[in-house]
């Protein structure tokens, strides 16, 4: 069964950090790219950022640029989140998704594949 997990949520204070954790258990061919996606309540989910399979791609979204930092362990099948200087704006449930190498990088719609997903919450 092909599936993500994430892990590493919580609370934390403004300014602080948290790093997340996304355990796959999918084939090569569809996690080429690992990204990871954010939904705050009220909100439509959007693109935080992702990572390509050599580590030789890697994107942003203009909201976390310079803030958080993607990573991932090909040998260990994870990706990672590390996030700093939060904000009480990047609360938020935060979801791992695998895609394979063709379809738009910053688009929920090409990721065939979720996470549970994982509460954020940052306090002023």
């Amino acid at each position: 069964q092909q599936q993500l997990v994430e892990s590493g949520g919580g609370l934390v204070q403004a300014g602080g950090s948290l790093r997340l954790s996304c355990a796959a258990s999918i084939r090569t061919s569809s996690s080429y790219f690992m990204g990871w996606f954010r939904q705050a309540p009220g909100k439509e989910r959007e693109f935080v950022a992702a990572i390509s399979r050599d580590g030789g791609t890697i994107i942003y979204a203009d909201s976390v640029k310079g803030r958080f930092t993607i990573s991932r362990d090909n040998a260990m099948n994870t990706v990672y989140l590390q996030m700093n200087s939060l904000l009480p704006e990047d609360t938020a449930v935060y979801y791992c998704a695998a895609k394979p190498f063709f379809g738009s990088i910053g688009t929920s719609s090409a990721y065939p594949y979720w996470g549970q997903g994982t509460q954020v919450t940052v306090s002023a």
